[in-house]
Protein backbone atom coordinates (compact mmCIF):
# COMPACT_ATOMS: atom_id res chain seq x y z
CA UNK A 1 0.00 0.00 0.00
CA UNK A 2 1.05 3.59 -0.91
CA UNK A 3 2.14 6.46 1.30
CA UNK A 4 -0.69 8.16 0.62
CA UNK A 5 -3.23 4.95 0.79
CA UNK A 6 -1.91 4.34 3.88
CA UNK A 7 -3.07 8.33 5.38
CA UNK A 8 -5.92 8.21 3.56
CA UNK A 9 -6.86 4.76 5.41
CA UNK A 10 -6.19 6.69 8.59
CA UNK A 11 -8.30 9.63 8.05
CA UNK A 12 -11.16 6.94 7.85
CA UNK A 13 -13.51 8.67 4.92
CA UNK A 14 -15.76 6.79 6.24
CA UNK A 15 -16.40 9.17 9.21
CA UNK A 16 -16.56 12.62 7.10
CA UNK A 17 -20.30 12.95 5.99
CA UNK A 18 -21.22 12.61 9.73
CA UNK A 19 -18.83 16.03 10.48
CA UNK A 20 -20.07 17.68 8.18
CA UNK A 21 -23.70 17.23 8.88
CA UNK A 22 -24.10 19.82 11.51
CA UNK A 23 -22.81 22.52 9.18
CA UNK A 24 -25.63 21.52 6.20
CA UNK A 25 -27.99 21.91 9.14
CA UNK A 26 -26.94 25.38 10.54
CA UNK A 27 -26.29 27.11 6.90
CA UNK A 28 -29.74 26.10 5.66
CA UNK A 29 -31.20 27.42 8.18
CA UNK A 30 -29.17 30.74 7.57
CA UNK A 31 -30.00 30.49 4.00
CA UNK A 32 -33.72 29.96 4.61
CA UNK A 33 -33.16 33.52 6.70
CA UNK A 34 -31.45 35.37 4.24
CA UNK A 35 -27.50 34.64 5.47
CA UNK A 36 -25.40 33.22 3.33
CA UNK A 37 -21.39 33.46 2.49
CA UNK A 38 -19.88 30.59 -0.05
CA UNK A 39 -16.49 31.54 1.60
CA UNK A 40 -18.08 31.19 5.19
CA UNK A 41 -19.61 28.05 4.22
CA UNK A 42 -16.64 26.55 2.30
CA UNK A 43 -13.75 27.24 5.49
CA UNK A 44 -16.59 25.85 8.08
CA UNK A 45 -16.32 22.83 5.98
CA UNK A 46 -12.84 22.62 5.69
CA UNK A 47 -12.51 23.61 9.36
CA UNK A 48 -15.03 20.50 10.01
CA UNK A 49 -13.27 18.06 8.47
CA UNK A 50 -9.60 19.07 9.82
CA UNK A 51 -11.36 18.62 12.97
CA UNK A 52 -12.51 15.14 12.40
CA UNK A 53 -9.38 14.01 10.34
CA UNK A 54 -7.26 14.99 13.29
CA UNK A 55 -9.37 13.14 15.85
CA UNK A 56 -8.92 9.93 13.60
CA UNK A 57 -5.61 10.51 13.47
CA UNK A 58 -5.45 11.12 17.29
CA UNK A 59 -7.75 8.45 18.30
CA UNK A 60 -5.05 6.43 16.33
CA UNK A 61 -2.35 7.10 18.36
CA UNK A 62 -3.73 7.55 21.38
CA UNK A 63 -5.36 3.59 21.21
CA UNK A 64 -1.89 2.51 19.74
CA UNK A 65 0.40 3.25 22.37
CA UNK A 66 -1.86 2.80 25.03
CA UNK A 67 -2.05 -1.12 23.20
CA UNK A 68 -6.24 -1.03 23.42
CA UNK A 69 -5.76 -1.43 19.23
CA UNK A 70 -4.57 -5.21 19.27
CA UNK A 71 -5.88 -8.62 18.23
CA UNK A 72 -8.79 -8.89 20.35
CA UNK A 73 -9.96 -5.63 18.31
CA UNK A 74 -13.42 -6.29 16.42
CA UNK A 75 -13.62 -3.33 14.29
CA UNK A 76 -11.14 -2.97 10.85
CA UNK A 77 -7.48 -3.02 12.12
CA UNK A 78 -5.92 0.74 12.03
CA UNK A 79 -3.26 2.18 10.83
CA UNK A 80 -0.73 2.24 13.83
CA UNK A 81 -2.51 -1.21 14.91
CA UNK A 82 -1.48 -2.87 11.21
CA UNK A 83 1.92 -1.09 10.96
CA UNK A 84 1.19 1.12 8.00
CA UNK A 85 1.82 4.51 9.76
CA UNK A 86 4.83 4.64 12.81
CA UNK A 87 3.79 6.48 16.00
CA UNK A 88 6.03 9.06 14.95
CA UNK A 89 5.05 9.64 11.71
CA UNK A 90 1.18 9.59 13.16
CA UNK A 91 2.49 12.33 15.47
CA UNK A 92 3.99 14.12 12.93
CA UNK A 93 0.58 13.84 11.45
CA UNK A 94 -1.43 15.21 13.62
CA UNK A 95 0.59 18.21 14.68
CA UNK A 96 0.44 19.06 10.64
CA UNK A 97 -3.11 18.55 11.06
CA UNK A 98 -3.60 20.17 13.90
CA UNK A 99 -1.85 23.51 12.37
CA UNK A 100 -4.08 23.58 9.22
CA UNK A 101 -7.13 22.81 11.04
CA UNK A 102 -6.10 25.78 13.53
CA UNK A 103 -5.02 28.10 10.45
CA UNK A 104 -8.48 27.44 8.62
CA UNK A 105 -10.50 28.42 11.74
CA UNK A 106 -8.70 31.44 12.20
CA UNK A 107 -9.44 32.81 8.25
CA UNK A 108 -13.53 31.44 8.91
CA UNK A 109 -13.41 33.31 12.03
CA UNK A 110 -11.91 36.61 9.63
CA UNK A 111 -14.09 35.49 6.82
CA UNK A 112 -17.28 35.78 9.07
CA UNK A 113 -16.36 38.84 11.74
CA UNK A 114 -13.57 40.67 10.24
CA UNK A 115 -12.19 43.42 12.07
CA UNK A 116 -15.67 44.92 13.15
CA UNK A 117 -16.90 42.04 15.80
CA UNK A 118 -13.48 41.49 17.73
CA UNK A 119 -15.45 39.87 20.92
CA UNK A 120 -16.90 37.70 18.51
CA UNK A 121 -13.70 36.66 16.89
CA UNK A 122 -11.95 36.05 20.56
CA UNK A 123 -14.86 33.37 21.62
CA UNK A 124 -14.96 31.67 18.12
CA UNK A 125 -10.94 31.44 18.45
CA UNK A 126 -11.38 29.73 21.87
CA UNK A 127 -14.06 27.25 20.32
CA UNK A 128 -12.14 26.45 17.87
CA UNK A 129 -8.63 25.88 20.17
CA UNK A 130 -10.85 24.12 22.36
CA UNK A 131 -12.69 21.92 19.21
CA UNK A 132 -8.58 20.90 18.24
CA UNK A 133 -7.53 20.03 22.11
CA UNK A 134 -10.55 17.93 22.51
CA UNK A 135 -9.55 15.68 19.43
CA UNK A 136 -6.38 14.98 20.38
CA UNK A 137 -7.18 14.42 24.29
CA UNK A 138 -9.87 12.05 23.25
CA UNK A 139 -7.12 9.08 23.27
CA UNK A 140 -4.37 10.86 24.23
CA UNK A 141 -2.37 11.17 27.46
CA UNK A 142 -2.91 10.34 30.99
CA UNK A 143 -6.18 11.90 31.50
CA UNK A 144 -7.48 11.11 27.75
CA UNK A 145 -11.19 11.80 28.21
CA UNK A 146 -12.54 8.77 25.94
CA UNK A 147 -11.13 6.12 28.43
CA UNK A 148 -13.18 7.67 31.48
CA UNK A 149 -16.52 7.66 29.56
CA UNK A 150 -16.42 11.24 28.17
CA UNK A 151 -16.39 10.88 24.57
CA UNK A 152 -20.31 11.26 24.45
CA UNK A 153 -20.26 14.52 26.02
CA UNK A 154 -18.06 16.00 23.57
CA UNK A 155 -19.71 14.50 20.11
CA UNK A 156 -22.49 16.11 21.65
CA UNK A 157 -21.19 19.70 21.94
CA UNK A 158 -19.18 20.02 19.07
CA UNK A 159 -20.95 17.88 16.50
CA UNK A 160 -24.08 18.98 17.45
CA UNK A 161 -24.63 22.52 19.20
CA UNK A 162 -21.55 24.19 18.44
CA UNK A 163 -21.32 22.90 14.62
CA UNK A 164 -25.19 24.09 14.15
CA UNK A 165 -25.51 26.88 16.48
CA UNK A 166 -22.51 27.79 16.02
CA UNK A 167 -22.53 27.96 11.80
CA UNK A 168 -25.77 29.81 12.55
CA UNK A 169 -23.57 32.25 14.03
CA UNK A 170 -21.06 33.04 11.59
CA UNK A 171 -23.59 33.78 9.09
CA UNK A 172 -25.88 35.94 11.46
CA UNK A 173 -23.52 37.29 14.11
CA UNK A 174 -27.01 36.16 16.47
CA UNK A 175 -28.38 32.98 18.14
CA UNK A 176 -31.42 31.17 16.73
CA UNK A 177 -32.44 29.36 19.73
CA UNK A 178 -35.15 27.23 17.96
CA UNK A 179 -32.29 26.17 16.28
CA UNK A 180 -31.25 24.39 19.48
CA UNK A 181 -33.81 21.38 18.45
CA UNK A 182 -31.88 20.06 15.15
CA UNK A 183 -28.30 21.06 16.91
CA UNK A 184 -29.21 18.89 19.46
CA UNK A 185 -30.94 15.93 17.55
CA UNK A 186 -27.38 15.98 14.74
CA UNK A 187 -25.46 15.95 18.22
CA UNK A 188 -27.38 12.78 19.27
CA UNK A 189 -27.25 10.98 15.73
CA UNK A 190 -22.92 11.78 15.99
CA UNK A 191 -23.27 10.29 20.22
CA UNK A 192 -25.33 7.80 18.53
CA UNK A 193 -22.46 6.80 16.09
CA UNK A 194 -19.98 6.79 18.95
CA UNK A 195 -21.98 4.57 21.08
CA UNK A 196 -22.23 2.46 18.04
CA UNK A 197 -18.41 1.70 18.27
CA UNK A 198 -18.20 1.37 21.71
CA UNK A 199 -20.47 -1.13 22.33
CA UNK A 200 -18.60 -2.78 19.40
CA UNK A 201 -15.62 -2.67 21.29
CA UNK A 202 -16.85 -2.73 24.62
CA UNK A 203 -15.36 -6.30 25.17
CA UNK A 204 -11.45 -5.64 24.36
CA UNK A 205 -11.93 -1.98 25.44
CA UNK A 206 -12.75 -3.12 29.23
CA UNK A 207 -10.39 -5.46 28.58
CA UNK A 208 -7.56 -3.01 27.70
CA UNK A 209 -8.67 -0.56 30.35
CA UNK A 210 -10.24 1.79 27.98
CA UNK A 211 -13.98 2.59 30.22
CA UNK A 212 -16.59 3.96 27.22
CA UNK A 213 -19.58 4.61 28.50
CA UNK A 214 -20.75 1.55 26.78
CA UNK A 215 -18.30 -0.32 29.32
CA UNK A 216 -19.48 1.48 32.67
CA UNK A 217 -23.20 0.98 31.22
CA UNK A 218 -23.29 -2.96 30.26
CA UNK A 219 -24.57 -3.98 27.06
CA UNK A 220 -28.60 -3.94 27.81
CA UNK A 221 -27.97 -0.42 29.16
CA UNK A 222 -26.00 0.68 26.23
CA UNK A 223 -28.49 -0.56 23.83
CA UNK A 224 -31.48 1.20 25.80
CA UNK A 225 -29.29 4.46 25.05
CA UNK A 226 -28.99 4.11 21.69
CA UNK A 227 -32.11 3.92 21.50
CA UNK A 228 -33.20 6.61 23.51
CA UNK A 229 -30.29 8.87 20.84
CA UNK A 230 -31.77 7.93 17.69
CA UNK A 231 -35.47 8.17 19.02
CA UNK A 232 -34.34 11.62 20.73
CA UNK A 233 -33.05 12.62 17.59
CA UNK A 234 -36.22 12.02 15.96
CA UNK A 235 -38.68 13.48 17.62
CA UNK A 236 -36.41 17.21 18.28
CA UNK A 237 -36.35 16.99 14.70
CA UNK A 238 -39.89 16.66 14.43
CA UNK A 239 -40.72 19.31 16.93
CA UNK A 240 -38.34 21.81 15.06
CA UNK A 241 -40.62 21.54 12.24
CA UNK A 242 -43.89 21.77 14.29
CA UNK A 243 -42.54 25.17 15.14
CA UNK A 244 -41.38 26.16 11.86
CA UNK A 245 -42.08 24.05 8.96
CA UNK A 246 -44.50 26.45 6.43
CA UNK A 247 -44.92 23.42 3.51
CA UNK A 248 -44.70 19.84 3.15
CA UNK A 249 -41.14 20.16 1.72
CA UNK A 250 -40.05 21.09 4.90
CA UNK A 251 -40.94 17.91 5.84
CA UNK A 252 -38.60 15.89 3.07
CA UNK A 253 -36.10 14.67 5.53
CA UNK A 254 -38.81 12.12 7.49
CA UNK A 255 -37.71 9.91 4.62
CA UNK A 256 -34.25 9.28 6.49
CA UNK A 257 -36.04 7.98 9.73
CA UNK A 258 -36.62 4.97 7.41
CA UNK A 259 -32.89 3.83 7.29
CA UNK A 260 -32.55 4.86 11.22
CA UNK A 261 -35.58 2.79 12.49
CA UNK A 262 -34.32 -0.24 10.80
CA UNK A 263 -30.59 0.69 12.26
CA UNK A 264 -32.06 0.93 15.60
CA UNK A 265 -34.18 -2.49 15.44
CA UNK A 266 -31.07 -4.31 14.13
CA UNK A 267 -28.96 -2.64 16.87
CA UNK A 268 -31.55 -3.77 19.72
CA UNK A 269 -31.82 -7.32 18.58
CA UNK A 270 -28.45 -7.45 18.05
CA UNK A 271 -26.14 -10.40 20.01
CA UNK A 272 -22.67 -10.40 17.86
CA UNK A 273 -20.91 -7.51 18.59
CA UNK A 274 -18.62 -7.65 15.63
CA UNK A 275 -22.04 -7.33 13.42
CA UNK A 276 -22.35 -4.04 14.76
CA UNK A 277 -19.23 -2.61 12.41
CA UNK A 278 -21.42 -2.46 9.16
CA UNK A 279 -23.98 0.19 11.00
CA UNK A 280 -21.29 2.47 12.13
CA UNK A 281 -21.21 3.70 8.29
CA UNK A 282 -25.78 3.33 7.95
CA UNK A 283 -25.99 5.40 10.73
CA UNK A 284 -23.58 8.13 9.86
CA UNK A 285 -24.73 7.88 6.11
CA UNK A 286 -28.10 8.08 7.71
CA UNK A 287 -26.91 10.91 9.67
CA UNK A 288 -26.01 12.90 6.47
CA UNK A 289 -29.13 11.99 4.64
CA UNK A 290 -31.38 13.80 7.37
CA UNK A 291 -28.89 16.89 7.04
CA UNK A 292 -29.09 16.91 3.52
CA UNK A 293 -32.97 16.26 2.89
CA UNK A 294 -33.42 18.97 5.76
CA UNK A 295 -31.56 21.43 4.40
CA UNK A 296 -32.95 20.38 0.44
CA UNK A 297 -36.44 20.85 2.12
CA UNK A 298 -35.63 24.23 3.89
CA UNK A 299 -34.36 25.32 0.40
CA UNK A 300 -36.99 24.29 -1.82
Amino acid sequence: MSVFKNWIHAARLRTLPLSVSGIIVGTTIAVQQGYFSIVIFSLALGTTLGLQILSNFANDYGDGKKGTDNATRVGPARAIQSGLISLKEMKRGIIATAILTLFMAMLLIYAAFGHEHFSYAIIFFVLGVGAIAAAIKYTIGDNAYGYRGMGDVFVFLFFGLVAVLGTYFLYAREIYWLALMPAAAIGMLSSGVLNLNNMRDRIPDETSGKITLAVKMGEKNAKNYHYILIIGAILLMVLYSVFTADALNDLIYIIAFIPLLLHLKRVVQNTDPQKLDPELKILALSTFAVSALFGFGLLL
